[in-house]
């Protein structure tokens, strides 16, 4: 049963419903944010924290959660009982859930965009599939078209990698936040067949 705390947020019945209602209240970047916090964290590149650095990055990251629901977060993530929390996982178990629907159609939107196949999505794959001259820094004269392109892929991209090169997890990311803030499977199918022409 959910009660409500000082601040008027509903508490969840399980740290991760809670620690994924912190993210999503900050809207589709909010799981990005935490992305960042936790890469900035990882000083060896591991892509792992321990529990140590996993507390850190929460308290850096501003959210709100109990010492023993981090620590029953870190025991769900960390899955072969290392000590450590592989941050894909995480953020496999933080994502909202999806119906296969979803996660098709954004899976179809990125090999649109991923024109040669690599896995990745570069500049150079976007000409031809994104039109930046119609955006209003290009046609000031302010921008070129390649750093229109370059923003558009910075909106998907991690923020803590920003490499100018988005892989499907970082797109998946960006489109789960998005995901849930629409209830209607249809809607959300029907949104990125729009959005992407497919």
């Amino acid at each position: 049963m959910a009660n409500t705390d000082d601040q008027g947020m509903e508490i969840h019945t399980s740290p991760i419903e809670k620690l994924r209602a912190q993210c999503l209240a900050r809207g589709s970047d909010g799981i990005k944010g935490l992305a960042r916090v936790f890469h900035i964290m990882d000083d060896d590149k591991s892509r792992s924290l321990d529990l140590a650095e996993f507390v850190k990055g929460l308290s850096s990251a501003g959210v709100t959660l109990g010492s023993r629901e981090a620590q029953q977060i870190f025991s769900l993530c960390d899955k072969n009982s290392s000590g450590r929390m592989d941050f894909d996982e995480f953020l496999e178990v933080l994502r909202p859930p999806m119906s296969a629907a979803r996660k098709q159609i954004i899976a179809d939107a990125f090999h649109k965009l991923d024109k040669t196949g690599a896995g990745v999505v570069s500049v150079e794959d976007l000409h031809g599939v994104y039109d930046g001259r119609t955006h209003p820094k290009y046609q000031s004269g302010e921008w070129t078209e390649e750093q229109v392109l370059r923003a558009f892929l910075d909106s998907f991209d991690s923020p803590s990698d920003n490499d100018g090169k988005v892989t499907a997890e970082e797109f998946l990311n960006y489109y789960s936040g998005v995901s849930a803030s629409i209830d209607s499977d249809d809607y959300f199918v029907a949104m990125m067949k729009r959005a992407w022409k497919l």
